[in-house]
């Protein structure tokens, strides 16, 4: 496990270098690297196939677009940028029918990337659990990541070793949100999380950041009011009735609301526009999607498919646990962009020793979601109006 955070480490501190270099499309006789250019996502093809038409690299998504700028879009660019850096064909798998899509469907796609001869399958979304059991144990030889996943029993009732499910400690990332926010000097906020409500990593994303408004609330004396819902997110889509929930919410005096949940955030980014308020993204920096962005709740998406990719391509995949590798602030996989964020009354002085205090151990941020529901009978300083 050492080794697997060590080289986690080492991929997140390249990452941050690149994209902090200029940016330029990169061509294939002029590699990416940190002394030339920053990674240009745009540029490189969404499929790239070998000479026979196979690809080595399936990408399966979630519910929502590819390229929803949030879950779905940094884990595929995690796909695309190993591919090509690497000279490794791959290609992505939507699911029929969409935010409908059913089990069946979701194992089509899978079967469909096997037949295409695909190595290895990253499939994004715990949604993907029965279709991916079904695979895993049907194409032993084919490797799976499992994004936002957790250990999964074949059908035999064993553990699946030729499944390595990731998983993030998005409750601290939203920790860090929440509490970015009320110290910058905002006290009414709003949650806006996609699935219902039964996505596990939304529930921490949503879960961590009331508790975080809640201990900034608690050191600075101040009442804080939450909106918080998971009405119009089931598809993680945005829609015209979440933007009129949205904008209602701004109009009443909500300051900023975190957007937690793919494309939903445009519905978001839109309303706040309309306001002149503003929004925290999710998953990834999505500050240059929308001026109305002030910071992100992130997880290291790219890093994590690129680690587990490079597993694999060096004979290493055995090293990533069956039962689960769980990634989070002391790992360098969650926490807020300061290069980019537009925060200036919370300094980065103060957020780094945050950030510290998580990595150590110190400060631990509860991941039972279960606690929202009686959150409003033990908070002192903040009051959340749950909106179903």
């Amino acid at each position: 496990m050492k080794k697997i955070l060590a080289m986690l480490l080492v991929l997140s501190l390249i990452c941050c270098v690149v994209l902090a270099a200029c940016k330029k499309a990169p061509t294939p006789d002029e590699p990416n690297t940190p002394e030339n250019v920053a990674f240009d996502y745009d540029a490189v093809a969404d499929d790239l196939e070998s000479a026979d038409g196979t690809y080595e690299i399936a990408f399966v998504t979630d519910v929502g677009q590819l390229k929803d700028q949030s879950f779905n879009q940094g884990t595929w660019e995690g796909v695309k940028r190993y591919g090509y850096e690497n000279g490794k064909t791959y290609k992505y798998y939507q699911p029929a029918n969409g935010s409908e899509a059913t089990d069946d469907d979701r194992y089509n796609a899978m079967k469909a990337a096997a037949d295409a001869g695909a190595k290895i399958i990253i499939c994004a979304g715990f949604l993907q659990e029965t279709a991916l059991v079904k695979a895993a144990s049907e194409f032993t030889d084919i490797k799976f990541v499992f994004i936002d996943g957790y250990a999964l029993n074949g059908v035999d009732g064993n553990i699946l070793a030729n499944v390595a499910p990731i998983s993030f400690r998005e409750e601290q990332s939203g920790f860090l949100a929440g509490y970015a926010a009320v110290k910058e000097g905002y006290t009414k906020l709003g949650f806006s999380g996609g699935g219902g409500g039964e996505n596990p990593a939304c529930c921490r994303f949503g879960y961590g950041f009331v508790q975080g408004a809640e201990a900034a609330a608690k050191e600075m004396d101040v009442k804080v009011d939450m909106n918080f819902s998971w009405l119009y997110g089931s598809s993680f889509s945005s829609s015209p009735d979440l933007q009129t929930m949205l904008n209602g919410w701004y109009t009443n005096g909500t300051e900023v609301i975190f957007a937690c949940g793919g494309s939903m955030c445009q519905s978001a980014f839109e309303a706040a526009g309309a306001n002149d308020a503003y929004v925290i993204g999710v998953d990834v920096d999505q500050s240059s999607q929308s001026d109305t962005v002030i910071t992100s709740a992130t997880k290291g998406l790219r890093e994590s498919v690129m680690f587990a990719l490079d597993k694999f391509y060096t004979d290493k995949f055995d090293e990533l646990d069956p039962a689960g590798t769980v990634l989070g602030a002391a790992e360098d996989a969650v926490g807020l962009p300061t290069d980019t964020w537009s925060l200036a009354n919370f300094s980065i002085e103060d957020y780094n020793a945050l950030l510290a205090s998580l990595k150590d151990g110190s400060l631990v941020v509860d991941d039972d979601y279960t606690g929202l529901n009686g959150f409003n009978e033990t908070a002192t300083n903040v009051t959340i109006n749950f909106i179903a």
